[in-house]
């Protein structure tokens, strides 16, 4: 709080917040594939594991097609893109609100009232956006909702 008061524009606070956001990210996915590929790298033959990616495409790295491949962690495709271009878009509102409540409040955080909780609101439906967004996406793809026709 004090950093963000005494910086005219806030910037440190935002840097920092953006950083440690960073670093949770790369964390919280990072960690788990590294203890994902250790676990399977150690662990012994699973015909579980062998039934499903023995024959599926794309895991040459892995073996030949069709062949007792070595068992290692694969995590599958699913909708990354489509999450990607959706935080995109997020990200790129949120930069452009930061820039309008720099022009018309004279900084970040804080400023009058209504603008305060406009940007707040306005945040809080992106971030409930891109988590539904994503959510159902990865879940239509799954089987479990379907996706309109358009």
């Amino acid at each position: 709080k004090t950093a963000a008061e005494q910086d005219p524009y806030a910037d440190a606070s935002v840097g920092n917040v953006t950083g440690s956001n960073s670093v949770n990210v790369f964390l919280g996915l990072g960690l788990p594939w590294m203890i994902a590929s250790i676990f399977w790298a150690t662990t012994g033959d699973n015909a579980e594991w062998h039934t499903k990616y023995d024959s599926m495409e794309g895991l040459d790295f892995l073996g030949p097609l069709g062949s007792a491949r070595t068992q290692g962690f694969v995590a599958e495709a699913g909708s990354l893109s489509f999450s990607v271009a959706v935080f995109a878009t997020c990200a790129t509102l949120s930069i452009i609100v930061l820039y309008v409540r720099r022009k018309l409040c004279g900084g970040e955080l804080g400023g009058p009232t209504r603008p305060r909780w406009a940007s707040f609101c306005f945040l809080l439906f992106l971030w409930f956006l891109y988590i539904g967004l994503s959510s159902w996406q990865s879940l239509s793809e799954k089987g479990g909702m379907q996706c309109p026709k358009v």
